[in-house]
């Protein structure tokens, strides 16, 4: 379906997206009534116990993608995912050699822009190749369960505490949770490591996704979350078992969850909401990814509701925003996604992780990743770009915003600065960056600066 592009914003438009949230969710479902289809507005009709906040941050997603749907001025929350593995512990990882603090390119945005993401986007996997899940030091909710200090796994800690961070601001005063002031002794390495100061106030959204290595992996790293590397290569009944319950591969499953949940359970008591993203990329096909994908599709639905259920009802975790997002599918690499989709029921935000065109090449000539936004149209919810390499604006592409209004625009990692080594043109230059992050079109984080948009009113009713 055509897609009417966005209206820069200017004027009284500009002060109306500065409004309380309920100015967002306050246009009624068009639906049914003539006008463009519209999204649910309201996180509550999914989960009716989901949290204030939660809904509050939905409410702004979703009311980004209802303007754009009306062809109402709107704006695109600019993310970050952070590699904090990587950052830690590689030390050839990103733009200069040598191990890295953590938050390093949440950070080098803010080098860049003098502005911070708006969305943060973390990983509590895969590990980094050593054995067992562990955390790098204990916590209340993980000392009767997973070993402390272990070597390699700090960055868990730093990923719950960067988010925490973003959510609520680095440094903050004392208010129960570990390490306000951002600064720890890393109990494994015996080394201080400090996340970024952004301002010591609430800067933004955050999101997690989950590398998880296959069930029963024994080494933990990102090698276990190739489908060539797990049981799925080699035993087609595996997955199958997988997600039926009373099997060793099931109780694996599990153990992986409860790792997964007893650190989202933590960022659920202090406040935190979070964009969970599990299971991407489903659609690719066997051998091209990872191990939850090309599996059969009903079975793949099975491992969602699991998890969704397992989180939700079993755990009780109501701070949750559910992302699917499916790669790119385009050509021989990936399938059309449909037959993925876990349904509405478990699903509030859409994606795609787009790596198979270019500002430069858009995929089969049409405006760059509009082949993916329309794709995703029919799902009726909030649509985000989950992973890319670029930023939305820059040199090679101007428009990208105004021919496809994401509602959230998420860079993966070291591409921020640095080209890929397996897509060497995929570089942003710092023009790109500031470009983009300096545009009314975009939302950024707070900790200094025009951000766009009020954070402390996702804090209060």
């Amino acid at each position: 379906m055509h897609m009417r592009g966005r209206v820069r914003l200017v004027g009284a438009g500009a002060a109306a997206l500065l409004a309380p949230l309920a100015w967002w969710a306050s246009r009624p479902d068009a639906a049914g009534s003539g006008g463009p289809r519209q999204v649910p507005a309201d996180l509550g009709a999914r989960d009716p116990h989901a949290t204030p906040a939660a809904r509050r941050v939905y409410a702004l997603l979703a009311g980004l993608e209802n303007r754009a749907r009306r062809g109402e001025p709107t704006r695109t929350v600019i993310g970050q995912h952070v590699e904090l593995h990587n950052e830690r512990y590689n030390a050839s990882y990103g733009d200069y050699r040598g191990t890295k603090q953590p938050g390093y390119y949440y950070k080098k945005a803010h080098d860049i822009t003098g502005r911070f993401p708006g969305f943060t986007e973390l990983d509590l996997g895969p590990g980094y190749g050593r054995p067992g899940w562990a955390v790098g030091e204990p916590r209340s909710y993980s000392r009767s369960s997973w070993p402390s200090c272990r070597e390699g796994w700090g960055y868990v800690d730093d990923a719950v505490d960067l988010a925490l961070g973003v959510w609520a601001g680095l440094p903050r005063p004392a208010d129960g949770s570990y390490h306000p002031s951002g600064t720890r002794l890393d109990c494994a390495s015996g080394t201080r490591v400090s996340l970024p100061d952004n301002g010591g106030g609430p800067a933004g959204i955050v999101g997690f996704s989950f590398h998880q290595p296959y069930p029963g992996s024994t080494v933990k790293g990102f090698e276990e979350t190739r489908y060539q590397n797990s049981p799925a290569a080699g035993d087609s009944g595996w997955f199958g078992r997988v997600v039926t319950p009373g099997t060793a591969e099931h109780r694996a499953l599990l153990l992986d969850l409860g790792f997964l949940a007893d650190h989202l359970g933590y960022l659920a008591e202090h406040g935190v909401p979070v964009l969970l993203r599990p299971y991407h990329e489903m659609n690719a096909r066997p051998g091209h990814g990872f191990w939850w994908a090309g599996q059969d599709p009903a079975a793949y639905r099975r491992l969602w509701r699991i998890t969704y259920d397992y989180l939700v009802n079993s755990r009780g975790l109501h701070n949750l925003i559910f992302v699917w997002a499916p790669s790119a599918w385009a050509g021989t690499a990936a399938r059309e996604p449909g037959d993925y989709y876990p349904g509405g029921r478990y699903v509030d935000v859409v994606g795609v992780d787009d790596y198979s065109d270019t500002p430069r090449r858009p995929f089969r000539g049409r405006p760059w990743t509009q082949v993916w936004y329309q794709g995703l149209e029919r799902y009726d919810r909030p649509r985000v770009m989950a992973e890319s390499f670029y930023v939305p604006l820059g040199s090679a592409r101007t428009s990208t915003l105004s021919d496809t209004p994401w509602v959230l625009w998420t860079v993966w990692g070291q591409a921020l600065t640095y080209a890929n080594v397996s897509t060497p043109s995929a570089r942003n230059t710092p023009q790109d960056v500031r470009t983009t992050y300096a545009s009314s079109q975009v939302i950024t984080g707070g900790g200094g600066g025009r951000t766009g948009f009020a954070w402390t009113s996702l804090h209060h009713t």
